[in-house]
């Protein structure tokens, strides 16, 4: 599988295939692939109307911080 496919394929993955896998190891992987402000944004979304794990807003807050920077 190219690199190519494997990132279209990850930017595919719901929020809630991001947050809510079925092993939660998976969470920071699902995280960490999020390569575009829309996708973290919808899982912020996700997070803030499910769960409100206060870790998983900071992960999802420092990953933001790494996007942006990453475009500077």
């Amino acid at each position: 599988m190219s690199n190519s496919t494997s990132l279209e394929e990850s930017n595919r993955l719901t929020p809630e295939q991001r947050l809510e896998p079925p092993n939660i190891q998976l969470i920071a992987p699902g995280i960490a692939t999020i390569k575009d402000m829309d996708t973290l944004r919808a899982c912020v979304a996700y997070e803030n109307t499910h769960q409100q794990r206060l870790q998983i807003l900071r992960r999802l807050e420092r990953r933001a911080r790494e996007i942006r920077a990453e475009d500077e």
